[in-house]
């Protein structure tokens, strides 16, 4: 907890009562990290300094670098928040072209921040066929809820977002919490790739807003559904409807918005 968690002073007011007190609380920690591919810098990532591992798999799978870990001829970290990366492929800079994001601002190997129109970005890559199978209404619900339960972090400071991996009928595959939203779902990614889980076969939660980045990194893991507490931003619901992935939004209580491909959600 050292790790992610910070102990600091902070002053207290009571606006109603015009008091002041000194206290400790609680904060999330940020750290970059350096990631190299083949001895070249390729992305700094700034993070919540735990799931590392998880984190830098969930990123190459996500930005579609790679789709199996048998390209991934090793994962070595300095001590330093530096991680080089070892492919088996030849043709790295092709990959690294074709993964950069439209939306994301990312430092990158080129020391340059692109971006590049959505419509630009799915004409130049290829996605997998998502699978159709069907998750009732209830069980989308009930599990965002659970977020709240499992974002320990935030419910102690605040400052961080929380993803979630679950199975058609509820049950929890794997969550985690980060300082960015993209990264709290690359580390739940990352984390069922290591363990060898078929990612077409679960649906993801999260707290933060449904943007295109998002919705792509689902599409490019074989992920079908996503559902957040957060509403959805135009980008989001374009790559939704292009690429076949079912996107469900502010699942508050017993209401929720679907955005795109309704057809997987029963009521």
């Amino acid at each position: 907890m050292s790790m992610i968690m910070k102990n600091v002073a902070v002053s207290r007011i009571d606006v109603a009562n015009a008091q002041v007190k000194r206290k400790r609380d609680l904060i999330a920690m940020e750290a970059p990290l350096h990631v190299f591919l083949g001895g070249v810098h390729f992305v700094s990532i700034l993070c919540s300094p735990a799931l590392l591992r998880e984190l830098v798999v969930g990123h190459l799978f996500g930005e579609s670098l790679v789709s199996s870990m048998d390209e991934i001829a090793g994962i070595d970290f300095d001590g330093e928040n530096r991680c080089f990366v070892t492919l088996r492929k030849t043709d790295v800079n092709k990959h690294v072209v074709l993964s950069k994001s439209f939306a994301r601002l990312i430092v990158s190997a080129c020391n340059s921040v692109g971006y590049r129109s959505l419509s630009e970005l799915l004409d130049t890559i290829e996605l997998k066929t998502l699978p159709f199978w069907q998750v009732k209404a209830k069980i989308v619900s009930d599990c965002v809820r659970r977020l709240n339960v499992l974002a320990d972090v935030f419910r102690k400071t605040g400052g961080v977002h929380v993803a979630a991996l679950f199975k058609y009928d509820g049950k929890l595959v794997v969550s985690a919490e980060d300082v960015g939203r993209h990264n709290s779902v690359d580390k739940v990614v990352g984390t069922a790739v290591l363990s060898q889980q078929d990612l077409s076969g679960f649906f993801l939660a999260l707290s933060g807003r449904l943007t295109g980045d998002i919705v792509l990194k689902a599409a490019r893991v074989g992920v079908p559904i996503v559902a957040s507490l957060a509403g959805a931003i135009d980008s989001g619901v374009e790559v939704a409807e292009k690429t076949g992935v079912t996107l469900v939004g502010f699942v508050r209580g017993n209401r929720m918005n679907v955005y795109a491909h309704p057809e997987r959600i029963i009521v």
